[in-house]
This record gives structure tokens, sequence and C-alpha cells, in this order.
């Protein structure tokens, strides 16, 4: 892939703005959610639940993009995914009340949702094995720039124009991005063939696809779930919204950092020490946030989580791109649908302690479950190199 180009662009940085854009929306929200909730006049809880309502759909919607992605082919379906997902943000603007604002990024959720793992998958089909994960730490540029560009952006429209603002700027730019991507090559695809349920068929029989599809929705509660309430904790210890986003910010810049030793690493070191490295610093970015959310402690708890997701997160998504190669799209959307499933039923589980407050309990809570994640991670993608 690194030297096929589509038109002015080659493809890499078609898939970072993809992942960009895709991002810039994700993260838009997390900074707002007090803005949100005091603009609409509701509780905390209620917007928090309509953040969850996009986790959750870009999480269920996942096997149906594996089923059209190989119907239509994975450039067409991120085009037309950024189309309705523009419009849907477009919409969260405009929204009056939380479930209005849940509806639009519900909608928004799971089309955005065939989107960024439509280049994950795109890198899958392209890229041998041996090169497959430094690649994808490629695609972390787009993912970090989206991160740090939402988490500040975010806070600062929301606090001194309006956050509806923030949603017409990635809906905008959804729309936009649709028409380069006309460019992109079509790669080929592997299928198992047969009828469209075939993929799932091999999956549910695949042990080891199933045990890494559970490891994505622990995944998805902790780390996802982390970040989600970060600038909200931050937010409710003191901070003005424009430091809880610039904090948050942080986050994306670590990504960046960590993505280029994490690209080299893959080529020498074991994943499975990769992960290890990445769950420890998930397990201490918890219990750090745990016992502190001034702005200092967040940033140390920024960089630990840049850490975990360019190390533990990468390492997975690339043992999903090879897991099951000829159902190599419904393996990796069932691996983001699970991440995400995951981040939102978090999200509605602590919904009422964010509501009263209660962060240190809701990072404890991340912490005991961030322990086995890391063990059995690291012991699962060690056993299956061993099997393979």
């Amino acid at each position: 892939m690194r030297g096929a180009r589509s038109g002015r662009w080659p493809p890499i940085r078609l898939l970072q703005l993809n992942a960009f854009v895709s991002i810039l929306d994700r993260f838009a929200m997390p900074p707002m959610l007090i803005a949100i909730a005091t603009d609409l006049g509701v509780p905390l809880a209620s917007v928090v639940q309509a953040a969850g309502a996009y986790f959750l759909a870009y999480g269920l919607s996942q096997p149906v993009w594996g089923l059209v992605w190989n119907a239509l082919g994975r450039v067409r379906t991120m085009r037309l995914a950024l189309l309705v997902a523009g419009a849907a943000a477009l919409a969260a603007a405009a929204a009056w009340n939380p479930l209005v604002l849940g509806l639009a990024r519900g909608v928004g959720g799971a089309f955005f949702g065939a989107a960024y793992p439509a280049g994950i998958i795109y890198v899958g089909d392209t890229v041998p094995p041996a090169r497959r994960q430094r690649e994808l730490t490629r695609l972390m540029v787009g993912v970090a720039c989206g991160t740090a560009l939402a988490s500040v952006g975010a806070g600062v429209v929301a606090q001194l124009l309006s956050w509806r603002l923030v949603f017409v700027v990635t809906g905008l730019a959804a729309l936009a991005l649709a028409v380069p991507l006309r460019s992109l090559p079509e790669p080929p695809t592997t299928r198992t063939g047969g009828h469209p349920v075939v993929p799932l068929l091999a999956v549910a029989r695949s042990r080891a696809a199933v045990f890494l599809l559970g490891l994505a929705f622990v995944e998805g509660g902790v780390l996802v779930g982390v970040l989600t309430l970060l600038p909200s904790a931050v937010e409710a210890a003191g901070a003005p919204p424009a430091l809880a986003g610039g904090v948050t910010a942080l986050y994306g810049v670590f990504v960046l950092v960590f993505a280029g030793p994490a690209g080299r690493l893959s080529r020498h070191v074991h994943p499975s020490r990769l992960i290890a490295v990445g769950a420890t610093a998930a397990v201490a970015a918890c219990l750090l946030f745990s016992l502190s959310r001034t702005a200092a402690a967040a940033v140390a708890v920024t960089l630990l989580l840049g850490l975990a997701w360019t190390f533990m997160h990468s390492s997975l998504q690339a043992w999903a791109t090879e897991v099951l190669p000829a159902a190599r799209a419904t393996v990796v959307s069932l691996f983001a649908g699970a991440l995400f499933c995951g981040s939102a039923l978090a999200a509605v589980a602590v919904a009422d302690l964010a509501d009263a407050g209660r962060f240190g309990t809701i990072f404890a809570s991340a912490t005991l479950v961030a322990v086995p994640l890391g063990v059995v991670a690291v012991w699962g993608r060690a056993r299956w190199q061993r099997a393979a």
C-alpha cells in the first residue's frame, strides 16, 4: 500500500483522513457533556446516555456492515457511511432535547461505524501480515489528530460559542471527505463464499475469534469508557471546560508520539509483550484517576491511556485482521462492534454515578476490570501464536 497512489493522494493519506474525521466526531461529544446538559436544562446522566447511544449504535451496526462491506466493497461503503453520518451530525447540531440528540448521535454512530473499520479492513486486504501492524499504527496518526482536535477544540468552542457548532463542523467534514475517497482503489477481497451468513458462522466456530471479541468488549468498557468520562471528571473537579478538553487533547498527542515506536517494535517484539506493556499502562491510568482527578493527574492518565491504546489495542486490532483471513471483514466489524458495545454498556452502567460526581468509584471499578483484561489478553495472544 505504501507505493500505491490514488489520484493525488496515496491510499494511506486518505485512510488517515478517514480516521481523522471519524475520530473527530467520536470524541467531540465527551468534552461537551456538561455544556450540553446545561444548555438543554437536563441532568448530566441524560446527556451521558445520549453519548452512550452513539457507541451502542456503533457497536450493534457492525454485523450489518460486515455484510455490506463484502457486497458493496470497502470504498463505496466508506463513502456512503460518511455521507449519512455527516447528515446525522448536522441533525445533532439542531437537537432540542436529549431524545433527539440521542437519536441523531445513534444514527451517526451507526454510520461512522462503517468508516474507520473499513480503513482497517483495507489495510488488512492490501498489506502483508509482516507489515500490517506497522501500517495500522500509521492510521493512528489520523486517530491521534482527530482525538486531540476534538478534545481541545470541542471544549473551547462549546465554552466560547456553542456546542452545536462542533457538530456542524464534523458533519461538513464527513460530507466533504466522501468526494476525494472516490479515487481510492477498491482492494481485492477474500470471502468464505456462499450465503452472507457463512462468514458469521465461520467466526462463531472459531474459538480464537470469539475469544478476541470478548477481549474487545471488555477493552471498550475500560479504555474507551474511561476516556469518554475523563473530561467530565476533570471538569467536575473544578477545571473549566476548555482546560478539561485541553488535557484530554493530550491523549491524541501521546497516541501520535507512541504510534511510531509501537509500529517499529511490532516488527521485532512478540505481540503478547506489546499487549503486556499496554495493559500495565491501562491499569496504572485507571488506578491513578481513581485517586485524583486534578488536571495534573489527568495529564499522566492521558499519557498512560495513549500508551495503552497504541500498544494493547493496536496489537489486538492487528490480531483481528489475522485470526480468520477468509472472513476478515466480518471479524473486524465484530471486533469494532464488541469494542463499542462494551463502551456503551459501561456508559449506561455508570451514568448515575457520573451524575452524582462519584468518579473515584467509577475509575476504581475500571481498575479492577483492567487487571484480568490484561492478564487474559497476554495469555491468549501468546497461546494463539504457538497454536498457529
